[in-house]
């Protein structure tokens, strides 16, 4: 078994997954907080926080910080998700204890000089104007906004430009404090590693961390609804969703089978029907998002305006019709495809070490491959017609952007699914 996880006296835990064959390590701090955890006066500080880290600390200027682990060819990075934040790097594997001094000292010593702060907000508007620029950007934060009205899982994981214009770096480091606690804090390392010398450098670097409780988000309440945006732009870019399941679910790998074979793929049934048949999009695909309590199984298609509303008519037509038309032979073909990239992934130290932390985060240990394959080997077309009754079935959001005007109203497309 390559996985190996212990756990420091404050809470803190740590994996590792070791792979002899390579000559890399990917490792990191993966924190269980993010823009779900906001309050909406201050939505926009944990992504804010994870750009401030790297911008001066007790020992490092900026320059340093990225100098040091670029001096030896590694890269290092980090993000922001609704759940999650991530501070990570891949080195080679003489260089770990190295990127883990660094990624300790932007976590443990920054110093959030004014200076840097102002400057960042810059950077930080310069990204919420450029994903603004991004149709389909927009067309997702406005259905998740939708979908979750007034919750911070519905607000924008870059921030509300007031936010990010006005935080002070006392409420910055506030909420760090409250937030990054041990017991909500994994450390983790995939490739050529040695756990008991990769966790006496983690206890070294935070082993003093005072452990402290951590409250839980706000649950998440869906509500189904309709969001358009006009733009002047070249095509309608549209997002049809319903709320779907938790990541802990057990009918989660059967609503990823499920996804698979409607809009996963060049066979699946979505880019058959309307891209290859009938050319009416480039891009049309399906997605499952699942959360700690809630879920989204969601259809994303771009089309011009004179074909729209055409394209609406067939992906709810799909989504109306799979419960009663799915085969066995599609479903062999979506496990094979999930199979395929679950194990074509694990040759990444990069994709197994965050692996090996979010689940140790969600489920409170590293799940094996082989329990992951069995899970979606056990699907059938019995299961996964059912989860399209339920699922598709359920109260629908739409949300569109651009050339919205040919577009089908609300209720049509309500009706549409219903038929």
């Amino acid at each position: 078994m390559s996985i190996t996880v212990s756990q420091l006296s404050n809470g803190l835990r740590i994996i590792t997954d070791r792979m002899d064959h390579v000559e890399t390590v990917s490792l990191g701090i993966w924190v269980g907080t993010g823009t779900r955890h906001e309050t909406a006066a201050m939505n926009g500080v944990s992504h804010l926080l994870e750009h401030m880290a790297f911008k001066g600390t007790k020992r490092r200027n900026p320059a340093e910080i990225a100098i040091a682990i670029e001096n030896v060819g590694g890269i290092m990075n980090a993000y922001t998700s609704r759940e999650q934040t991530a501070y990570y790097a891949k080195v080679l594997a003489d260089d770990a204890p190295l990127a883990l001094d660094v990624i300790a000292d932007i976590l443990c010593n920054s110093t959030f000089p004014d200076d840097e702060l102002e400057r960042e907000r810059q950077v930080i508007l310069q990204e919420i104007g450029q994903a603004a620029d991004i149709p389909e950007d927009v067309v997702f934060d406005k259905f998740q906004a939708e979908a979750f009205p007034d919750q911070a899982i519905g607000r924008t994981v870059l921030g509300d430009p007031e936010v990010v214009r006005n935080v002070c770096r006392d409420e910055m480091v506030a909420y760090m404090a409250e937030r990054y606690r041990p017991s909500r804090m994994i450390a983790a390392a995939a490739g050529k590693i040695d756990h008991d010398v990769f966790a006496g450098v983690v206890e070294e670097q935070f082993g003093s961390w005072s452990a402290g409780m951590v409250r839980d988000a706000e649950p998440a309440a869906y509500s189904g609804g309709d969001v358009r945006v006009k733009r002047d732009d070249a095509q309608a870019h549209m997002l049809l969703g319903f709320p779907s399941l938790p990541y802990g679910h057990e009918d989660f790998y059967g609503l990823q089978v499920l996804s698979t074979l409607l809009g996963g793929g060049m066979s699946s049934r979505l880019f058959q029907e309307v891209r290859e048949k009938r050319g009416l999009v480039y891009s049309i695909y399906s997605f499952v998002s699942g959360m700690e309590d809630c879920g989204i199984f969601g259809i994303y298609a771009g089309s011009g305006p004179e074909t729209a509303r055409e394209v609406c008519e067939l992906v709810t037509g799909e989504c109306r019709s799979i419960a009663e038309t799915v085969t066995e032979q599609e479903v062999a073909r979506a496990r094979t495809q999930l199979k395929a990239q679950i194990l074509m992934a694990r040759e990444s130290t990069g994709h197994r070490a965050e692996q090996a932390a979010s689940h140790l985060l969600a489920f409170g240990r590293r799940k094996p491959v082989e329990e992951v394959v069995a899970k979606i080997e056990a699907v059938d077309s019995d299961n996964v017609a059912r989860l399209a009754r339920d699922v598709l079935g359920a109260q629908p959001t739409f949300a569109a952007a651009g050339a919205i005007e040919p577009l089908p109203p609300a209720e049509a497309i309500r009706e549409w699914l219903s038929a």
